[in-house]
């Protein structure tokens, strides 16, 4: 593992960020907050090989800045996450490692389960296929959703009696390709229950009617899309939510992620002009 350093020169080079961050912070005071981010959690395994450490070791690490980074949404006033933690893909390997991964993942839950975010509390919603997780980590998944599922979301309106709270989408399982797939299968087969004609579904199909089908149906596109590890693609991550994101990619790895990337991914989205399509 890293040892940490220590010394006059790691003093000042925490003074120096520490300056740095609140110069960010300054900077992003007038800006509006991204309403939705979605991450892509990338690193954890090379995290792990350069600090000579097993691969659980980088998972544990990488699982412990997702609950830092949901501390620094909620306090920069972002309401919806989604981390993309375990694809479809991510499903073919080894058998020890992949059982880590389930074990580190449940523990995450547990976590977010008790958090409070910025002193908000925290919402969980699966995105994905639990069908494909083990019984013990989907049956997790589904208490942590119900347990924090009956916190009510904030209406644009806002609301006396409601507090506002972070919405966490947990992608665990999950495909872009197989969300728009099982979009697509679930309007075919209500048309098909209901007696309608497919020519006539097909012809009437609409961008609109597929968005109200996806796994994170009845929320906000993301408006900016942070991968790391320096990798620059989104392996499918919200292949159709994203056609109008901002993608920032970082080149440290998921645990060496600081809160000062995240201030100079918010500073890149705050300068960028969003054309929608125009």
């Amino acid at each position: 593992m890293k040892r940490p350093q220590s010394g006059p020169r790691q003093g000042l080079k925490h003074l120096a960020y520490s300056l740095y961050e609140r110069r960010l912070l300054a900077d992003l005071s007038s800006q509006p907050a991204p309403q939705h981010i979605g991450v892509v959690v990338d690193g954890n395994r090379r995290w792990a090989k350069l600090a000579g450490a097993e691969t659980a070791e980088g998972h544990a690490a990488g699982a412990q800045k997702i609950v830092e980074f949901i501390d620094w949404c909620a306090e920069l006033g972002v309401p919806t996450v989604t981390l993309y933690m375990l694809s479809t893909d991510n499903m073919s390997r080894s058998g020890e490692e992949l059982d880590q991964l389930m074990r580190i993942i449940g523990d995450l839950l547990d976590q977010l389960a008790e958090s409070r975010p910025g002193g908000r509390p925290l919402r969980v919603h699966p995105v994905g296929q639990p069908e494909l997780l083990p019984e013990p980590l989907a049956q997790k998944l589904w208490c942590v959703t119900t347990a924090t599922g009956s916190i009510p979301l904030v209406s644009p309106e806002g609301g006396a009696d409601e507090e506002p709270c972070v919405h966490v989408n947990v992608a665990v399982g999950y495909g872009g390709r197989q969300e728009i797939t099982d979009a697509v299968k679930d309007l075919l087969l209500k048309a098909a229950d209901e007696g309608e004609d497919l020519r006539q579904v097909a012809d009437r199909l609409t961008p609109d009617q597929i968005g109200e089908r996806l796994y994170t149906r009845g929320q906000p596109d993301p408006d900016l899309i942070i991968r790391t590890s320096g990798e620059q693609r989104l392996s499918g991550f919200l292949m159709w939510q994203s056609a109008y994101s901002e993608f920032y990619f970082a080149e440290a790895l998921w645990p060496d992620f600081r809160r000062v990337d995240f201030l100079r991914a918010l500073r890149d989205f705050a300068k960028r002009q969003r054309r929608f399509g125009s």
